[in-house]
C-alpha cells in the first residue's frame, strides 16, 4: 500500500473530497501547502495536489518536490493547479471549456482512454472520465499518455523519464465536482481512481 499525503488547501470541496468518510482513510496524512517545507516527504510515497490547490501556494515548493521526485517519489497533480509553474517539463494548453455538451442528443467531449490494458482502467471507465475539459499537455518523450482527447492531445499522463520519479499529470479536475458534489462521473472516477492510486501506483 503506497502512502498518500494529500495536500489539503482548507477550500469547502477539498474538506469533502479529502476528509468526508468515503475517502479519507485512503490519505496517510493531509498538510496545507504552506507545511510542504517542514514536512518529511520520504515518509510518503505519494504526494497528492488536488484539483484547484492554488498556485500561489504549491509554486513556492517547487525546488522541495524536485528534489522529492529526484530521490524517487511520485507527484500526483490534478487540474486547474497549474502545474506549468510547480512542475518540470509540463507543456500545457487551456482550452475552452464546453460546460453543456451533455445536454445534447449524442454529443460527446471526445474523450478516449488510450491504453485500456492499463491497470487503472480495470477500475474506471470510458463514462467515468468524461463531464468537461480544461486543457491538454504534451507529454515529454517517454512519458505515457492513458487518456486523450479528440485530437489526440493527452489529458492525463504519466511520466516516469523526466525525474527518477514518478509523476502522474493530469487536467480533471475531480476533486473539486465531488466535493461540490455535482458531476456524478467526477465521483465515479475518484471511486476507482484512489483506491488504484493507493493500491497500485
Amino acid at each position: 500500500m503506497n502512502r498518500i499525503l494529500a495536500i489539503h488547501s482548507g477550500a469547502a470541496y477539498h474538506c469533502e473530497a479529502l476528509e468526508a468518510p468515503r475517502y479519507a482513510s485512503l490519505f496517510d496524512a493531509l498538510a496545507r501547502p504552506e507545511e510542504l517545507g517542514d514536512i518529511d516527504l520520504s515518509r510518503f510515497d505519494i504526494v497528492l495536489a488536488p484539483c484547484r490547490t492554488p498556485v500561489s501556494r504549491l509554486a513556492p515548493h517547487r525546488a522541495r518536490l524536485s528534489d522529492y521526485l529526484d530521490s524517487g517519489g511520485a507527484v500526483v497533480a490534478m487540474g486547474e493547479t497549474d502545474q506549468h509553474l510547480w512542475l518540470p517539463s509540463i507543456r500545457f494548453t487551456g482550452v475552452p471549456t464546453n460546460w453543456w455538451w451533455w445536454l445534447e442528443p449524442g454529443a460527446s467531449l471526445g474523450l478516449s482512454i488510450v491504453d485500456p490494458e492499463h491497470p487503472l482502467f480495470a477500475r474506471i471507465g470510458a463514462d467515468d472520465i468524461a463531464w468537461h475539459l480544461h486543457g491538454v499537455f504534451a507529454p515529454p518523450k517517454g512519458a505515457h499518455s492513458l487518456i486523450d482527447d479528440a485530437e489526440g492531445r493527452s489529458v492525463l499522463y504519466i511520466d516516469e523519464a523526466t525525474t527518477k520519479g514518478r509523476m502522474l499529470v493530469t487536467s480533471l479536475d475531480p476533486f473539486y465536482h465531488h466535493g461540490s458534489h455535482f458531476m456524478p462521473a467526477a465521483t465515479r472516477f475518484l471511486d476507482g481512481f484512489l483506491p488504484w492510486l493507493k493500491e497500485e501506483f
